[in-house]
């Protein structure tokens, strides 16, 4: 084979390995972000790149295959049901209450189910591998409790927590009621608190 012929050759399987590189990548990108959803934009924030945010994503999800996580048993999700509706109904009266027992309670759901809860990074990382719609939520939650020891949190703020939790457990109980149930249950125990209130004062 003559030289020029050589070098055409070898350009040529140059080109095709890029296009095939270029061809995997695009695959990659495209099923992470199907799987991940908002948190592969959270991770590319995170971690300054999108290569270094895939990589990872990846090591999340091959993580994840380590862990013997279940469903729960009847027993257990009316267990985890009752204990959501007692802490639901202490928002009336205490929230900040209410809001540590919410993630308190997060945390014993997932440990039932398997899950190996560590620091809250870690277990917002474990969640979105099976859970990526509801971890941005999480996130916010989290943060509007650990903000209100401080006093850096409303009782609208302590709502809108109780509102996230509500969907984290949700999902994680496999229950899954509409949408907009949690806040519209949170919004009645908080007005009917502040209905009882006026109703003492104009007495």
């Amino acid at each position: 084979m003559s030289t020029p012929l050589l070098m055409v050759s070898i350009g040529m399987v140059v080109i095709a390995l890029i296009a095939v590189s270029i061809l995997m990548q695009k695959r990659r990108t495209t099923t992470l972000r199907s799987r991940f959803g908002p948190e592969y934009e959270h991770a590319i924030q995170e971690y300054g790149g999108r290569s270094s945010a895939e990589r990872a994503l990846e090591r999340r999800a091959e993580r994840a295959e380590l862990y013997h996580v279940r469903s729960l048993n009847r027993e257990e999700q009316q267990q985890f049901s009752e204990a959501w509706r007692l802490t639901q109904a202490r928002f009336v009266d205490d929230p900040p209450l209410a809001i540590r027992e919410a993630d308190h309670l997060v945390c014993e759901v997932m440990r039932t189910k398997g899950y190996p809860v560590a620091d809250f990074d870690r277990r917002a990382e474990d969640l979105s591998v099976d859970h990526a719609p509801v971890v941005r939520n999480y996130r916010a939650a989290h943060e509007i409790a650990v903000a209100e020891p401080e006093g850096g949190a409303t009782t609208e703020d302590l709502r809108q927590a109780m509102v996230y939790y509500r969907e984290l457990v949700d999902e994680l109980l496999e229950t899954q009621p509409s949408r907009h149930a949690g806040e519209k249950e949170v919004s009645h125990a908080t007005n009917a608190k502040y209905d009882g209130i006026r109703t003492t004062n104009h007495g």
